[in-house]
């Protein structure tokens, strides 16, 4: 996540409900922070969580053993251009 550090350029405006407002409050406050800090830490947090979540995914012990067996395969034969760019980008969650 970004550190307050960092010099802000962005402007990001939104509207809430009064309860919504008072929860929001009341949350930075218990947490000693400003309303943005707490807003967007918490922004971040949840949207590092939604990107991790597209990034992990769980197998039963056959569909790992099938993975695995897939991975111990030698390499395609035809190379895969996508595919290679692909994985020589950064992910999402790295670029930040």
């Amino acid at each position: 996540m970004a550190t307050t550090h960092q010099s802000r350029i962005r402007r990001i405006n939104l509207r809430a409900t009064t309860p919504q407002e008072t929860l929001i409050r009341a949350g930075a406050k218990v947490r000693g922070v400003n309303m943005t800090d707490f807003i967007l830490e918490s922004a971040c947090n949840r949207a590092e969580q939604i990107i991790a979540d597209q990034t992990t995914f769980t197998l039963s012990p056959q569909q790992w053993k099938a993975f695995a067996e897939a991975l111990d395969r030698p390499p395609m034969l035809h190379p895969k251009p996508r595919l290679k760019r692909l994985l020589s980008e950064p992910s999402v969650a790295e670029s930040r």
